[in-house]
């Protein structure tokens, strides 16, 4: 249960790259350790390199609106398959395991949703949050020494029985 229901996103300005980027390398470090991967200046700069504030969601959380503090980012773009592609979702540690993830999650992907896309993604091999994604319907789609690729598909169409049978 989200013991921390209020939330709220709202687009990121260039403003927000900085920010991003450090919690990005305070929330990947151990995984990146782990890896052998962890690079002090380059954990930041891919941030930087790639940050999209037209595609990016600043989370917020807290009991009031003007008391709401930088929770965390969520970027999601248009994949090149197709879809949807989820990226740089970072949560500080703070508001971990307390379902706001999860809240974060399923708005992103009831917009996809509703538009029929499929999303894709993908984590650090061994990452906790492979599990998060695997329970709302993300399965691999391959994987190398470094990353997991995840896909979920598009929703099935729903057909509207009475048009079903007018088409007979």
């Amino acid at each position: 249960m989200n013991s921390d229901p209020d939330w709220s996103l709202r687009p990121a300005t260039p403003d927000d790259v900085e920010p991003v980027a450090e919690l990005r390398a305070e929330v990947m470090r151990a995984d990146l350790e782990r890896l052998g991967r962890y690079d002090e200046h380059l954990v930041r700069q891919r941030l930087r390199d790639g940050f999209s504030p037209g595609h990016t969601s600043i989370v917020l959380a807290g009991r009031t609106s003007p008391g709401r503090s930088f929770a965390g980012s969520v970027t999601v773009r248009p994949a090149e398959q197709g879809g949807r592609w989820l990226e740089h979702f970072y949560l500080h540690p703070r508001h971990q395991g307390r379902g706001l993830g999860t809240a974060v999650l399923r708005h992103v992907l009831a917009e996809a949703d509703a538009a029929g896309d499929p999303v894709r993604l993908n984590v650090l091999q061994g990452s906790a949050a492979r599990r998060l994604y695997e329970r709302h319907g993300f399965l691999t789609e391959h994987e190398d020494g470094i990353d997991v690729f995840l896909h979920r598909p598009a929703p099935a169409v729903r057909t509207d029985p009475a048009a079903e049978r007018l088409r007979v």
